[in-house]
């Protein structure tokens, strides 16, 4: 088994343990980079079958890897191609709920954890555009519907959110964005499972990480 399969199946093992527990169990080290802008990597040429997730209640399906070569020699495929177009709509609304924080929060710490998590996916937003456009592929596609996105938070939700202060605020914060957190874990999961580009795959790991560790500072608030 060479490395990039121990580190793919290590990431994959990281989202299940997280999605399962609630939280992943994994620090990172001062020395990784950001996930904003994962090192190119080479990619194995070998054929391979791919799980393509389905929508909510529906079973994920079987296919060929369609693999596409891209500018940079490595190869991509549509589960890569849909999990960075839809996270780019999950990534910004969880910006929209971390800058809603501001002069509504009760709890310092959470508001400057909100203002982390902004600052964090902001960049990585930037990436996944930068990923498309490099490959010619749309930032978005019209058939996707992006509430049933996992943990996407209803218009009504966010609309409620932005009516509270203090403990209310702090309370419905956390509920959400730890639903939000975990759909985005779940997401990052099934583009392990299916996707054939490498710093998606890396990409996806880091977020899954990064979103375990802020739901358990959430949980460790102590916001009641």
């Amino acid at each position: 088994m060479n490395r990039r399969t121990v580190t793919r199946a290590a990431l994959i093992a990281v989202v299940l343990a997280a999605i399962v527990g609630g939280a992943v169990l994994v620090s990172r080290s001062t020395g990784e980079r950001s996930a904003a802008a994962p090192r190119p990597s080479a990619v194995a040429t070998s054929p391979q079958r791919v799980i393509v997730p389905g929508r909510p209640g529906e079973s994920a399906k079987v296919t060929d890897s369609e693999r596409v070569k891209a500018p940079d020699g490595s190869t991509y495929n549509a589960v890569d191609t849909a999990f960075a177009q839809m996270m780019i709509v999950h990534h910004a609304q969880a910006v929209t709920m971390s800058e809603l924080a501001p002069g509504r929060a009760g709890n310092k710490q959470l508001a400057a954890l909100a203002d982390r998590i902004g600052a964090a996916q902001k960049p990585e937003i930037t990436w996944m555009q930068g990923w498309l456009r490099d490959r010619r592929l749309p930032l978005s596609d019209p058939s996707h519907n992006h509430s049933t996105m996992p943990g996407m938070q209803t218009e009504a939700d966010l609309t409620a959110l932005a009516g509270l202060t203090g403990t209310s605020f702090d309370r419905k914060f956390i509920a959400m964005m730890s639903a939000h957190h975990r759909g985005a874990m779940q997401m990052a999961r099934d583009v392990l499972a299916g996707g054939t580009d490498v710093p998606v795959n890396e990409f996806a790991g880091e977020v899954a990480i990064e979103q375990g560790s802020e739901i358990q500072r959430m949980n460790q608030l102590g916001v009641v």
